[in-house]
């Protein structure tokens, strides 16, 4: 079964590479997804297979049934892009004019397509079902994947597995890390309002921009004063809209931002501690508040026994597939990832595969220059194999 499924992959690699640069080229935003939806439901529609073109916004969901009973697995890959324009010289440059591929869903759909494929033809061998989870918006909060399992995408599920494509990784390695993995990620919005004078005559107004510039020095005390040392918090202010006249007192401030933490409990400590730093300044210096803080993304973890099984798998792994140098841990990355709301459902393991480039300049994720090493589409769907073999016990 290993060997057969490795064979297929190998085979299918320049559909793969084909169908990532295609999905490249026409890349949609969050919640938009609809003409890549229409293309990976056209791969499916002659496979046999049972489809779920109804699960969210423009997610899908097929499901591959094994010829005895067994467990399920689901695997999962996202499909979205983000608002940003490519500066690529590649030949399959996003033809969307501001929207690009600039984070790997279009590798990460690639490959799990052609997996999928490999499995449906050799799905009378697998003693269990296999669930694929093509997933849209992970890139904008609350994200595609509370969307699906609110849709059912996770019933019947025993456990769940993911990677990430990572281009500041080394290529031909493949990365676990177990228990807290990727961040929990929160986002604000705080509009303080004063009151608007000439700016000669700052005693007949109320000064938005100076409140807001204390609140900004006073968030940076929840990390260093109230977050205990050796928890990972960051707070981050990434917009201060505060533009006017020079010789006008400014009425209305908008600070925007985000937070991230590997803890739950953390993230709990921040929002309570932001809310009364926030209100605190708002009062001293009597401006009005408007705030909006949402939690958008609960903190990865990665189940060590599922973890420890994917590790061992994709090691096995190597002897059959010599692309996959190295398997090792990594430390959590304070990225966040909406696969954390499948993990908090059933136990999984989401892993990395290093995609760096080998003959020109790497950029990192959401880069207008990002690019993935295609080769390690292979080594994903081969990685996933010995995930998947390991699992299954297949020899």
């Amino acid at each position: 079964m290993i060997q057969e499924l490795l064979n297929k992959i190998d085979a299918y690699k320049d559909e793969m590479i084909q169908i990532r640069r295609h999905l490249h080229q026409y890349p949609e935003l969050s919640f938009e997804e609809y003409q890549t939806k229409k293309y990976i439901l056209d791969f499916y529609k002659d496979k046999d297979c049972e489809i779920n073109e109804n699960v969210g916004t423009t997610g899908i969901v097929v499901k591959i049934k094994g010829k005895n009973p067994g467990p399920t697995v689901a695997l999962r890959a996202d499909f979205d892009a983000i608002p940003v324009q490519e500066e690529t010289d590649l030949p399959f440059k996003s033809k969307n004019e501001g929207i690009s591929h600039a984070c790997g869903h279009d590798g990460h759909t690639a490959y799990l397509m052609i997996l999928a494929k490999a499995l449906i033809e050799l799905k009378d061998n697998i003693n269990g079902n296999i669930v694929i989870i093509h997933q849209h918006a992970e890139e904008k909060p609350p994200g595609g994947a509370l969307e699906m399992i609110e849709a059912g995408c996770l019933e019947g599920v025993d456990n769940f597995f993911s990677l990430h494509l990572i281009s500041t990784m080394p290529y031909s390695k493949v990365f676990f890390n177990e228990k807290e993995t990727q961040a929990a990620r929160a986002t604000f919005k705080v509009k303080l309002t004063g009151k608007g004078s000439h700016g000669s005559e700052p005693h007949n107004g109320n000064d938005a921009i100076l409140a807001a510039s204390h609140l900004l020095v006073a968030l940076q005390s929840i990390v260093s004063r109230r977050v205990k040392p050796g928890e990972m918090a960051v707070v981050t202010v990434g917009n201060f809209d505060g533009k006017g006249s020079p010789n006008v007192i400014k009425e209305k401030v908008l600070l925007e931002g985000d937070v991230r933490c590997m803890k739950d409990e953390v993230a709990s400590l921040i929002e309570k501690e932001f809310k009364q730093i926030t209100s605190g300044i708002a009062s001293t210096f009597n401006v009005g508040l408007d705030l909006q803080y949402t939690q958008d993304y609960p903190v990865l973890y990665n189940d060590p026994e599922m973890t420890k099984l994917a590790m061992q798998g994709v090691k096995d792994i190597q002897k059959y597939a010599p692309e996959i140098k190295e398997v090792t841990n990594t430390p959590p990355l304070s990225a966040s990832e909406d696969a954390s709301q499948y993990l908090k459902i059933v136990p999984g393991s989401y892993f990395y595969v290093g995609a760096s480039q080998v003959d020109k300049e790497t950029y990192p994720h959401h880069n207008p220059k990002f690019d993935l090493n295609e080769d390690s589409l292979i080594i994903a769907a081969k990685a996933m194999v010995g995930v998947l073999a390991k699992y299954y016990n297949w020899n």
